[in-house]
């Protein structure tokens, strides 16, 4: 029976907590163009805007039975977009010089260990990243970029399908290109040992 739309984003929320996917998509569909605004005037790009919106509602839904919402839930929501966004904004700027310095040593013909230090610095920041992901989906992303399994060995080495592989990987991807930026990103996916 289809959801009224009549109903509160309290009642909503409530319905949800219980399991009830059409109330946490009816959540969805009422906040994700305003909250994707939101993120795209503080930010200014649309794929950035929406993958963050995109990874504010997954971490939702996996710990929506964890949450409690002490003001209104349209100001919850509303508060951690914002919070995710200055977050990502600020792990962009240690990112960008990071990059800028790698990229100033390697034109500079800098003796190898300075650029050594800055891989190991950036291998760093990416591995923190990675180790941030739900349990599961970093398990599923190691096996894929470190052992360099195909979907088909990981679903069977862990007893999952293809269809599950490839989402958590999509999903990890997508975390960490709103964590991490386009270009770490780059990175991380040319470099075999993540």
């Amino acid at each position: 029976m289809p959801l009224s739309n009549q109903l509160s984003d309290f009642e909503l929320v409530a319905l949800a907590k219980e399991g009830d996917e059409a109330a946490f998509a009816q959540l969805y569909n009422r906040y994700w163009a305003v909250l994707f605004l939101h993120a795209r005037r503080m930010i200014a790009d649309d794929e950035e805007a929406k993958d963050l919106v995109q990874t504010f509602f997954y971490k939702l839904l996996v710990n929506l039975s964890h949450f409690t919402f002490e003001t209104s839930f349209s100001s919850y929501v509303y508060r951690a977009v914002r919070n995710m966004v200055l977050d990502h904004m600020k792990h962009q700027g240690v990112i960008r010089k990071y990059l800028a310095s790698f990229q100033d040593f390697v034109a500079a013909g800098a003796p190898i260990t300075d650029q050594e230090i800055r891989r190991r610095e950036l291998e760093r920041l990416i591995e923190e990243e990675v180790s941030a992901l739900p349990a599961k989906m970093q398990e599923i992303f190691r096996l894929s970029r470190m052992e360099q399994l195909t979907h088909k060995e990981i679903g069977k080495k862990l007893n999952i399908s293809e269809h599950t592989v490839k989402s958590q990987i999509s999903n990890a991807l997508r975390i960490l290109r709103s964590r991490l930026g386009s270009g770490m990103l780059l990175f991380l996916l040319n470099h075999s040992d993540f």
